[in-house]
Order: C-alpha cells, then structure tokens, then sequence
C-alpha cells in the first residue's frame, strides 16, 4: 500500500467507465450465504451501492504491470486442455499448468493448487450471478477479494498438512490464475484494483457461508483513489495471475481486489463471458 497520490504515468491510457458494487452499508459484519439460509435468515445483511468508475485498458502498458507491485500481471500461457467440462480432467492435466504458471509469474520454490471454478453467463441475466441459483448469493458482479487477513492466514494449513512442512514457512501467498474459455472477452470483462491505491481501511472482512463450511473475504468501502484497470479482448491462451494474500505484510502487495463489470461499449450480441479461476498456494521458502 502507497500514498494516494502515487501515480505511475505508463499507466494514464484509453478507458472506459463501469459501473462496480461496493459495500454500502451492513447490520453488524457482512454476512453472506451461497445457498438458501435457514427460516427467517436473509441471504445476506449487507447492502451495496454502484458506483461509475473509471477503468483504464491496461494493454498499452501491459508489460508493466507487476505481481508484487500492481497486484496482477497478464501472462501468455497456452493450454494444452481443450474443454474445461469434467473437474477431474481439469484436477490432472490443468492444474500442473497452473502451478506451472504460477510458479513462473511468482518466482516460488513450489506452488500447489488446491481449486478452481469454471464460470459461465447466461443469456437474460439481470445480474453478473454467472448462472447463481440467487442474485444475491454471488460475489463475482461486486468489488472483493477472496481471502481476508484471517483466512489467508488459516489457507497454508489447510493446503498444506505436514506439521513439519508448514513450520519451515516463513512466506507463503495465495494467488489467482484467470483464464478465459471464450475468445475474445467482450462479454463482463473482469476489473483489477491496482493493490497500491488500497487502503487497510477499505477491506471490510465478511462471512461467506456454505451447506457445510463457512469462509471469510473482503468486500471493498468505495474510495475515489482506487485505480481501475481491465485487458480487453483477452484470448484463451492469456491468463491474469493476481495476488489475493501474501503473508509478507509490507514491500508487497497483499490484496487485489478485483470485480467483473459490463462494459457499455461492448455489442449487445456479444459471446456471454466463460472463464475458469484456479487458487494457488505459492510457498517461497
């Protein structure tokens, strides 16, 4: 995290503008379930507010974009899977890839996948629930990041095991590698938040609840200083690799958060966005 007012000027560049949800307002800490809540409980008890932003193309200046400084690169990394339709299949031959990836974007000793998700939109949604039994049981269309201070802490020993393994640690981090399955993106590009325009008091830890666990994110406060960036047209043999924790906890980033958004420049016609997400444990020591 940086000063406000720290700008790098590679990156003043065409933009165009989107309209992001951010956490508004919430009775007690954000509370949101992903199936339907026991009688008399809300599916949430928070509320979000758009907000029009400015979201700059980051293809003129994407070389310099820097995991450990901006929060995100973009990385040409073809894939030799060609359907993305059996987890199994996606569990034994991509995710090698994606530690492959990662290892490279983070200069790690090892990196371990430990999930993925496989998104797609559907034609009539009013919301970017990416097929969602419930609108509001979706954090995809809203500005987060998908580990707090708190769970990012609690991911190495859920990954990693060995009580003897997990001691040698002194940094570790977790990081995202998106893929698009259609090409290009026009369709709800996704909106990366330059992690050095993030202020501690903008993260708001909330509970996301599941039939038989329970996790923990980051909604985002508005603030007129965070620093939007989006790469358009994105191909199948380009992945983002963003940072989402890092136990490290200055010199670094540490949080991006990120959020899909619809872009009004983009045809009416246009292919519905589907795009696969892995999460990686990346271990530097």
């Amino acid at each position: 995290m940086t000063s406000h007012d720290e700008r790098d000027p590679r990156l003043d560049t065409r933009r165009t503008t989107g309209g992001l949800d951010y956490l508004h307002d919430s009775a007690g800490a954000p509370v949101n379930y992903m199936y339907p809540p026991p009688d008399g409980e809300p599916w949430e008890n928070c509320s979000y507010r758009t907000h029009r932003v400015d979201i700059a193309d980051a293809r003129p200046a994407a070389q310099g974009f820097l995991l450990d400084r901006h929060g995100f690169e973009l990385c040409d990394a073809p894939t030799g899977l060609a359907a993305f339709d059996d987890d199994e299949r996606i569990r034994a031959r991509y995710y090698p890839e994606v530690e492959a990836i990662a290892c490279d974007a983070t200069g790690a000793r090892r990196v371990l996948c430990f999930d993925h998700q496989v998104r797609r939109r559907h034609r009539g949604e009013q919301h970017l629930t990416f097929g969602r039994q419930h609108a509001q049981a979706s954090a995809v269309g809203r500005v987060h990041n998908d580990y707090s201070e708190a769970s990012g802490l609690a991911r190495l020993g859920l990954v990693l095991r060995d009580d003897a393994a997990r001691a040698r640690i002194r940094r570790y981090a977790v990081v995202n590698v998106w893929r698009p399955l259609i090409e290009p993106v026009v369709d709800a590009p996704l909106a990366m938040c330059d992690a050095r325009s993030v202020m501690a008091q903008d993260l708001v830890a909330a509970h996301i609840r599941y039939p038989e666990r329970s996790g923990e994110i980051y909604l985002l406060k508005h603030a007129p200083q965070h620093r939007w960036h989006y790469f358009p047209d994105m191909a199948k043999h380009e992945v983002l690799v963003f940072k989402q924790y890092d136990s490290q906890a200055s010199g670094v980033s540490r949080f991006t958060p990120h959020a899909a958004f619809l872009d009004p420049a983009a045809p009416v016609d246009a292919p519905l966005r589907a795009s696969i997400e892995a999460r990686c444990l990346v271990l530097f020591d």
